[in-house]
């Protein structure tokens, strides 16, 4: 495996305490990279740094491919100065959310931008060494497909259905994922494909791509999946809150109310996920007569018209509004945004979640408190892993330390 050091593999953990100089070349490319083309001299009046040290900046960064000539400006009566622009297709970002059954892979470009995507089927339980070698070749088909073959790698992002040592990229303790436990995922996957490799749970990956794409301004936001589990992420003061081993946001097994006696798979009773989860709800319906078997049949059902089925998903939506008016009470969001595969239903699951958390939350928390589906839909995870790849890769700490370790 590529030598990279754990300096590469931690999300940007390390980069954080890293000391940047702030003429460095990582400084300027993260100006440039508003999209907005630059002369040299505006460079320098916008920094505030020598001309010499902007142009050998500039020049290492070039070299690098990371900016491109863009034109030039208005002329002055001389010779029109050229203006650099970032060059967002020097590398390529690849991503991957990974479910129970199934993956969405995607190429995407270095502002996150989605080149090219794919599906595929998995089972998540026959462990790592199964799973991640058919991620790799579905990527490697993927960009050759996608012409996109003969770009640079700039690092690879994987969600997973389970709680991830962020720092480290491996699964923690994952309940319905045998055989990952502690496992070494970028090591893995690194070792195949030679780049860095950050790994995090895909609820989070979910949160960081609706908040990077679809809600930039949302400084405390959650974002929940109701699926085959149920999950949350939280965008704290803008950024990503993960905890302490990676385990924040784990709604669905928090007691819920009306839980009562229902089995859990964690094994514990009354999880919200054992009674408002898409298996939980189909098995409901199953129950009184209704073909339902999975979160599909149930959305089915809901946008047939099925009034048994739709009181049942708005029912959900109660059940997981009361536990999220607790997380309302203590984080205090401006947004909440659903999705997953149940929230396909559309309007039922919502409104029971609004009806819970306004019913139950103090109004002073809820007064400027928007609760809407998903903006990103089901490419949320996805984006959200390039989203984390491109944070990492070109945080100037890293471009630093590539240009001049």
């Amino acid at each position: 495996m590529p030598d990279f050091g754990r300096f590469w593999f931690t999300g940007g953990v390390e980069a954080d305490v890293i000391t940047t100089n702030t003429g460095s070349p990582g400084e300027l490319l993260r100006l440039l990279r508003d999209g907005r083309p630059r002369t040299r001299a505006e460079l320098v009046v916008e920094t505030g740094l020598a001309r010499s040290t902007v142009r050998a900046r500039l020049d290492s960064l070039l070299d690098a491919g990371l900016i491109t000539d863009g034109g030039n400006g208005a002329s002055t009566g001389g010779r029109p100065a050229s203006r650099l622009v970032f060059n967002a297709r020097a590398k390529i970002a690849l991503a991957a959310e990974v479910g129970a059954t199934h993956a969405t892979i995607a190429a995407a470009d270095l502002t996150g931008a989605l080149l090219a995507t794919d599906k595929l089927d998995l089972d998540i339980a026959e462990g790592p060494e199964s799973v991640l070698p058919l991620l790799i070749t579905a990527w490697r088909e993927l960009l050759r497909a996608s012409g996109l073959d003969q770009l640079p790698l700039a690092g690879v992002g994987i969600g997973l259905p389970g709680p991830v040592e962020h720092s480290t990229g491996k699964p923690n303790n994952p309940p319905i994922m045998p055989g990952w436990d502690g496992y070494d995922v970028p090591a893995r996957v690194a070792a195949d494909l030679g780049v860095p490799v950050l790994v995090d749970n895909e609820v989070n990956l979910m949160a960081l791509g609706e908040h990077a794409t679809c809600f930039p301004h949302a400084q405390d936001m959650i974002v929940v999946k109701v699926a085959t589990g149920i999950g949350s992420g939280f965008i704290s003061n803008g950024a990503l809150h993960r905890g302490a081993v990676g385990a924040a946001g784990d709604l669905g097994h928090i007691l819920a109310p009306n839980g009562g006696d229902a089995h859990c798979r964690c094994g514990n009773t009354g999880c919200l996920e054992a009674v408002a989860s898409g298996p939980a709800i189909a098995a409901k319906l199953h129950a009184s007569g209704l073909d339902a078997q999975t979160s599909a049949d149930v959305v089915a059902l809901v946008r047939a018209g099925n009034l048994e089925a739709g009181q049942a998903v708005r029912q959900a939506g109660r059940d997981i509004g009361d536990v999220l008016a607790a997380c309302v009470s203590m984080f205090n969001p401006s947004l909440i945004v659903v999705g997953g595969s149940v929230a396909l239903a559309g309007e039922m699951l919502l409104a029971g979640v609004r009806e819970a958390i306004y019913r139950r939350s103090l109004p002073l928390a809820t007064e400027n408190l928007a609760i809407v589906p998903s903006q990103a839909g089901i490419d949320a995870g996805v984006l959200g892993a390039a989203t984390m790849v491109v944070q990492h890769a070109l945080s100037p700490a890293v471009i630093d330390h590539q240009l001049t370790g």
